[in-house]
């Protein structure tokens, strides 16, 4: 997992279906070449994003639906 600050304008940012409008704890994602790129909602303009692999993005949210191993 690395921290991004170059080339996060050309991203299109994706938050959950499951985030409200009224704020709170969100996060964004954005599917580039090289990754999953994830940020905080409420720090878009300006905030850390992580980049992580894409074999470890899968296995990520497998596990956080419930699939195998869990």
């Amino acid at each position: 997992m690395d921290q991004v600050t170059e080339g996060m304008d050309v991203l299109h940012w994706f938050k959950s279906s499951y985030s409200g409008s009224g704020g709170g704890d969100c996060v964004e994602v954005a599917a580039g070449l090289h990754g999953v790129y994830v940020r905080d909602s409420k720090a878009a303009g300006g905030g850390p994003v992580l980049r992580v692999g894409r074999g470890e993005w899968a296995a990520f949210t497998a596990l956080a639906a419930g699939g195998p191993g869990v």
